[in-house]
């Protein structure tokens, strides 16, 4: 059987609450902080990589014969 004067030895109480949860706010804001940058880093990744594809879709299709301008007599 354990007596009540045991439980601070196998838990300790924080001396300064305060202290604690301010250190648990700003690992909570930093945590929150790198999710934001790895998402908006892979965001920016997803984007080059689309424009990079669509320039060369963009210089393909420059080169494909204008079938319209047969018609009305453009180039």
């Amino acid at each position: 059987m354990m007596l009540p004067n045991e439980f601070p030895q196998i838990a300790p109480i924080p001396q300064d609450v305060a202290e604690n949860l301010e250190s648990a706010q700003v690992t909570r804001q930093f945590y929150h902080e790198l999710e934001y940058r790895q998402a908006f880093d892979g965001y920016c990744q997803w984007y080059y990589q689309t424009a990079e594809c669509h320039r060369k879709e963009l210089q393909k299709m420059r080169g494909d014969i204008n079938i319209l301008g047969w018609f009305t007599r453009r180039k």
